[in-house]
């Protein structure tokens, strides 16, 4: 990581919830929702961080500043009403809004609820709707052992050892693994056991221009979804980015920042 980050927490839900943003950058506002497996500063938000100020929190228990959040919220529209508080009490105007895969489905709930309230809505292989020839896996259920070719296109590639390789102290490696299973477990109880909250009767609410981005091998949530979020927002296009599996923006970074920045200065 290149660019410094300072920390802004903000006290929500009516001062019960402590949400903390990691930020860094400069220039318009970007806010970056994090996927099922916890906030990773990547490449590309290091890279957009020098043409905006990147606001990404941390979902509710799993950051230290308050572990027990989880517990405070109890379904999707109060989550969503949670983001849009912290948010508005960043006070930074209309922000451009991006998500991954949870995130992503996150991200979309809050631009279909708040159609006025963000500039730009990138989609990074969002989870959210529902195909009966293309189920979503349920990576709560599914065996440890099958994450890395569920993510990655190159299970054994250094993307996917970046993300999942387990430190090699053996008791940094336990909390790792522990803070792992917590993270998508925060965030599965927002999605499972069906992972159709009814998103796609919502997208049509959608204002902001939209980038639908999807890794070309995604195992995990099949790149047609991408066809389903086009097609439900009025505004809207994708990009497939090719040798990428789930998580594009770390295992092809070059091609996603790319695309995302020409959408964003566009």
């Amino acid at each position: 990581m290149t660019a410094p980050t300072t920390e802004r927490v903000v006290d929500v839900w009516n001062g019960d919830i402590r949400l903390r943003f990691k930020v860094a950058g400069q220039g318009p506002a970007l806010v970056y929702l994090h996927g099922a497996s916890g906030l990773v500063w990547d490449e590309v938000l290091d890279r957009l961080s020098q043409d905006y100020t990147v606001y990404a929190p941390e979902f509710p228990g799993t950051s230290a500043v308050d572990p027990y959040a989880i517990h405070k919220v109890d379904d999707l529209w109060q989550l969503v009403l949670l983001y849009e508080q912290a948010i508005r009490q960043l006070d930074i105007g209309t922000p451009a809004l991006m998500g991954q895969s949870f995130g992503g489905m996150l991200a979309a709930e809050l631009a279909a609820a708040y159609p006025d309230r963000f500039s730009k809505l990138v989609l990074l292989d969002p989870v959210g709707l529902w195909r009966d020839d293309a189920p979503v896996t349920n990576w709560i259920t599914a065996p440890a052992d099958s994450l890395p070719s569920l993510l990655f296109a190159e299970p054994d590639g250094p993307a996917a050892a970046a993300l999942l390789a387990p430190p090699a102290d053996p008791e940094e490696a336990i909390a790792a693994g522990a803070a792992l299973v917590w993270s998508m477990g925060c965030t599965g109880k927002f999605l499972w056991p069906l992972p159709d909250k009814g998103l796609r009767k919502r997208l049509h609410r959608v204002q902001a221009p939209t980038l639908v981005v999807w890794g070309e091998k995604d195992a995990l949530i099949s790149p047609v979804y991408a066809e389903d979020f086009v097609a439900g927002i009025a505004d809207a296009r994708a990009t497939v980015i090719a040798g990428s599996g789930h998580i594009p923006q770390i295992e092809a970074a070059d091609a996603t920042y790319d695309q995302v920045s020409a959408f964003l200065s566009a």
